[in-house]
């Protein structure tokens, strides 16, 4: 059996980023976490094209436009949607989920969830890179790893 793995360089790759203004205060340092990790695993800032959307719900829309155009090898989605009194954050969440997913499955190219969805605030300042790591660093690396191994299947 031969075992095929990716690596984790992103020497060659071309990204997009899809970010939400809402919940910045968060999503800004998912965004420094997703630019940090791809710079050090071997990509180029010119290489990272970050777009700036107004919430999660939007962010699939963008996503999907993004994939279809052929430039990207993977977009990353960045975002948080935090638990309110309503039934809100569950239309939300399940809306960019699906979309993200749905974008990855119709276009080929690897999308990343990198979208919190939290019961509080504090959770997802957690993920954001106070204490549980950096999602948004955790998003690249995946789409880094899945880009390449991709790249590998279609020679």
């Amino acid at each position: 059996m031969q075992r095929i793995e990716a690596t984790l360089l992103a020497h060659d790759l071309k990204f997009a980023l899809v970010s939400t203004r809402w919940n910045h205060l968060i999503v800004d340092r998912l965004v420094e976490g997703a630019e940090l990790a791809f710079v050090q695993h071997g990509g180029k800032t010119e290489n990272l094209d970050h777009f700036l959307v107004p919430g999660s719900y939007e962010v699939p829309l963008v996503a999907r436009r993004l994939a279809e155009t052929g430039r990207y090898d993977a977009v990353v989605c960045l975002g948080a949607v935090i638990k309110g009194d309503t039934d809100h954050y569950d239309f939300v969440a399940g809306g960019a989920a699906n979309g993200i997913l749905n974008t990855s499955l119709h276009t080929g190219v690897p999308v990343a969830f990198g979208v919190l969805t939290t019961d509080t605030v504090e959770q997802a300042l957690n993920r954001a890179g106070i204490k549980a790591g950096n999602k948004g660093g955790e998003a690249v690396l995946a789409m880094i790893e899945t880009a390449n191994l991709l790249k590998q299947i279609e020679r």
